[in-house]
């Protein structure tokens, strides 16, 4: 593979320190060598180059907060949840490459509407086979839906009691899932009234922290309740989405584990609720009320979470007919809107976090010697205006370990 060197680019290299002017070399799918302008050259005989022109390069977007099955895209959109199982498994390829083609070079699964589509999905992707992103696979999160509009189906039925619970956390890591799918609480904007309902029980919750330790695999939890946050801080859930409720406690419990979980608001969601146009035979009016009212919630609870230490990351539950799957980068703009964080601030969430919520955190998430070549090449400087990668069109290249999704337009090769 040729090695190919990106000169005259401004770049965001993640980890919080300032932009810089500089040049890149990627070797094989590492970044092997990065310098700051002013110094010589770092191309080498033979190198592809590539001149940014002022155009910044930055490490890839990490998705962690993904529904790849979920069937709405900016290509797409699907007045409801259903759909043939046919339907359902070329719409999450197609999500996939949807999700690479606008700077998501990694996604973390927050649960699937088939029990086996992403382990596959999966595989693909890892042989080449199709085009997407780095993919921390799930299993089933719901049986699959029924035809009406908003339904996303129900909970998967695994049995209840402890053994059940197991033998479902077994059976996710046999077919290949690496995140395993609990929701612990229900959801107001699905069944109003529901997101104080505990659905499982600390025993239950318990054998499913053991359980995924002894399987090696990792548990994330849909938790609205503050109960239901204290249940998976207590029992080894290593993401927790939303946490619209926590209280005092919760927070204490989410700060004492800060090494060792993340959290995802998934305000993308909330806030296109709000924005929503109603659509068909749709009532969204207790929807919008629920998710008004939790992004309020939110404007305290992220930048309180995010003083703590606690590692809050953007990923906005696309995929919905309200919030379609490639609309993602927007829940940069809404961090930076609705909780205070700079642009920058957003960014480093975005990809350095997104390394670690990766369990690649020493390898990927940052423009750095040694680490995977997952690289963005803006129109613009992202660190001052958020809003621009929320275009696929300023995005000028897309590599993902070291080859080109997207290409830029001209290069030439050091002779």
């Amino acid at each position: 593979m040729q090695a190919i060197t990106f000169t005259n680019v401004h770049i965001f290299d993640g980890s919080g320190t300032p932009v810089f002017d500089g040049q890149v070399r990627v070797k094989k799918n590492r970044i092997e060598q990065v310098a700051v302008a002013g110094k010589a050259s770092i191309a080498k005989e033979n190198d592809q180059i590539i001149d940014g022109k002022g155009a910044t390069l930055m490490p890839g977007l990490v998705e962690a907060h993904a529904h790849l099955s979920w069937p709405t895209s900016v290509e797409r959109f699907v007045p409801g949840m259903s759909l043939p199982i046919e339907e359902l498994v070329l719409g999450t390829a197609r999500n996939a490459r949807i999700l690479l083609d606008h700077g998501y070079t990694s996604a973390y699964s927050a649960g699937s509407l088939s029990k086996l589509i992403e382990a596959a999905l999966y595989r693909h992707i890892e042989d080449g086979g199709l085009p997407g992103p780095r993919l921390v696979p799930s299993s089933i999160e719901r049986e699959p839906p029924s035809p009406e509009a908003l339904s996303t189906g129900h909970v998967e039925d695994h049995g209840s009691g402890p053994e059940a619970i197991r033998e479902f956390v077994k059976e996710c890591a046999r077919i290949g899932a690496k995140s395993v799918k609990f929701l612990l609480s229900g959801q107001d904007t699905l069944v109003p009234g529901t997101s104080q309902q505990l659905l499982y029980t600390e025993e239950e919750a318990r054998a499913a922290g053991e359980q995924a330790r002894e399987s090696g695999v990792w548990l994330c939890a849909h938790a609205q309740a503050a109960e239901a946050v204290k249940m998976a801080a207590r029992n080894g859930f290593r993401v927790i989405y939303h946490c619209s409720f926590a209280d005092e406690e919760a927070l204490d419990m989410l700060e004492a584990r800060r090494d060792e979980i993340f959290m995802a608001p998934a305000v993308g969601m909330m806030q296109a609720l709000v924005d929503a146009t109603p659509f068909g035979n749709v009532d969204l009016g207790q929807m919008k009320r629920f998710a008004a009212e939790t992004i309020e919630r939110q404007q305290k609870l992220v930048p309180e979470l995010k003083r703590r230490g606690v590692r809050v990351l953007p990923g906005g539950d696309y995929g919905f007919p309200y919030n379609p799957t490639g609309r993602n980068a927007w829940d940069l703009e809404l961090f930076v809107r609705l909780f205070g964080y700079t642009p920058a601030e957003v960014l480093h969430a975005a990809t350095a976090l997104g390394g670690q919520i990766m369990g690649m955190g020493t390898e990927l998430g940052l423009v750095k010697p040694g680490y995977l070549a997952d690289i963005l090449l803006v129109n613009g400087d992202p660190t001052q205006d958020i809003t621009i990668l929320q275009d696929k069109r300023r995005l000028l290249a897309i590599m993902k370990d070291g080859r080109f999704h997207k290409a830029p337009a001209a290069a030439h090769t050091n002779v």
